[in-house]
């Protein structure tokens, strides 16, 4: 069985963890040193999302997730998953909606958004070819 990106947020905010901090716990990384071909890759069951973790270090207070969001995809995630984190997104290539709190921003290529207090979001390619995006956040 493999959980849906949203199962796991939920999961991680039981135990006021970030998704990033679950997954390493359950693999065992977490080096200050991240080599690409050592970065763990992981794929939404429910959306096709691919989400790979860039950075992560249990003594750091900063992560960085690559994600790869198919054409027409999208995923909410609840406000828990924002619990203690600050957050950016910088989109990569492609477009990208992030509907948070109430605001729809459309986000291209090269554009970055930092997020607001904790709420659902909603983040979505509409469009007809994969969204890259980088989030970047920090424990709070």
């Amino acid at each position: 069985m493999s959980p849906t990106a949203v199962t796991l947020v939920r999961l991680a905010a039981a135990f006021d963890l970030t998704l990033a901090g679950l997954l390493v716990r359950a693999e065992g990384n977490g080096d200050r040193l991240s080599r690409a071909v050592d970065q763990p890759l992981w794929r939404d069951p429910k959306t096709g999302y691919l989400r790979k973790q860039v950075f992560n270090s249990p003594d750091h207070p900063v992560e960085i997730v690559q994600v790869d969001l198919p054409a027409g995809r999208h995923v909410v995630l609840p406000p828990s998953s924002y619990a203690f984190i600050r957050q950016v997104v910088w989109v990569l290539a492609g477009d990208l909606v992030i509907l948070e709190g109430g605001e729809r921003h459309v986000l291209g290529t090269g554009d970055c958004l930092g997020f607001g207090p904790p709420s659902e979001v909603t983040l979505a390619n509409e469009t007809t070819t994969t969204c890259t995006y980088l989030v970047v956040l920090a424990r709070t």
